[in-house]
């Protein structure tokens, strides 16, 4: 680790690279995991699908001594209309590198394909209320947003905990950029999203941003006002969250 403050009660920790960030993010979260279960019986954890977690994702599955069986996994977004064997699909995601590798006692997918978008949040948000999520592993969009809460629909005083929301352009953008798809034309325009309320409802928050395409996102969550203009920033309200971050993130800041 090159460097760690606080902003406000954010932690934010600064790696030489998105590889060590990774092994140092796992390490911290699975060492959670494994303390909660020495108190609790369950752990209830969501999980956020971008190419920004696969080094957390693959080094937490191999740390030791995370009985994975008493974990409930739940997922933060889905796109609205994809097919339902779609790669770009965020449970498919999750499910390749994750969810179908470790013995879970439950995985909760969104459904992107589902009839009546209204009862699907209705039933996700019954899911989240009846296993109080102790864990959150996130990362933040180049446009600051926490799952697809975009600027024009994030809502810090939120009172659903699931929502249909329409993705903006930047946030498209990314999805190309990450090499999600070929281009922005393919990308989903609706999207399933657990809102602002429902992420910081979780006990623990464990934020991965490494790259350059976040420099910005990084610099406006420490430096900038704390609004739904920038969505990320809610993150320095919580009482227990960390941002792991890399020298090609954290290049905007003003240390």
């Amino acid at each position: 680790m090159i460097q760690s403050f606080n902003k406000n009660n954010l932690t934010v920790k600064i790696y030489s690279s998105r590889e060590e960030l990774g092994r140092a993010a796992a390490l911290e979260a699975g060492t959670k995991i494994t303390e909660l279960q020495h108190t609790q019986q369950f752990v209830n954890i969501i999980f956020a699908a971008a190419p920004s977690q696969n080094e957390f994702l693959e080094n937490l599955i191999n740390h030791e001594g995370i009985e994975w069986e008493r974990i409930n996994a739940f997922h933060m977004d889905e796109y609205i209309g994809l097919p339902p064997t779609a790669p770009q699909g965020f449970g498919n995601f999750l499910k390749e590198r994750i969810f179908d590798r470790k013995p879970f006692r439950s995985v909760n997918y969104l459904n992107g394909q589902c009839e009546s978008r209204e009862a699907e949040c209705i039933r996700y948000g019954q899911l989240l209320s009846t296993n109080p999520v102790d864990i959150v592993c996130m990362g933040i969009g180049e446009n600051g947003h926490l799952a697809f809460n975009d600027p024009h629909v994030a809502d810090f005083k939120d009172k659903a905990q699931v929502k249909v929301v329409e993705l903006d352009a930047l946030c498209r953008q990314q999805q190309v950029n990450d090499g999600c798809f070929t281009s922005i034309g393919q990308v989903p325009t609706y999207a399933l999203t657990l809102t602002i309320p429902a992420l910081l409802n979780g006990r623990y928050i464990f934020c991965m941003v490494p790259g350059s395409t976040k420099a910005l996102a990084v610099a406006n969550t420490i430096e900038q006002e704390i609004t739904e203009r920038h969505p990320s920033t809610i993150l320095r309200n919580h009482r227990s969250a960390i941002l792991y971050i890399d020298t090609q993130s954290s290049g905007l800041l003003k240390l």
